[in-house]
């Protein structure tokens, strides 16, 4: 019975520890850009991911950039 309880903790840990890897590493973290004098963020996210491809993460900061916002 120890041992079943053991395998159990260990496997729920194992998936909560993963769930908050997945939150953090996300790849929309809205809450690092900053803008001051900006375009509305969400138009301005849009128009660069229409505008730039999604792999090149250096000109969809460009582009942001350009919209008056920056990410920290």
């Amino acid at each position: 019975m120890k041992r079943l309880a053991l395998v159990a903790v260990i496997a729920i840990a194992a998936f909560s520890t993963s769930a908050c890897i997945t939150v953090i590493d996300a790849d929309n973290d809205d809450t690092a850009w900053h803008g001051n004098n900006a375009q509305p963020f969400d138009t301005a996210r849009s128009e660069c991911r229409d505008r730039v491809d999604s792999s090149n993460s250096a000109a969809f900061k460009d582009c942001m950039a350009e919209k008056g916002w920056t990410r920290s």
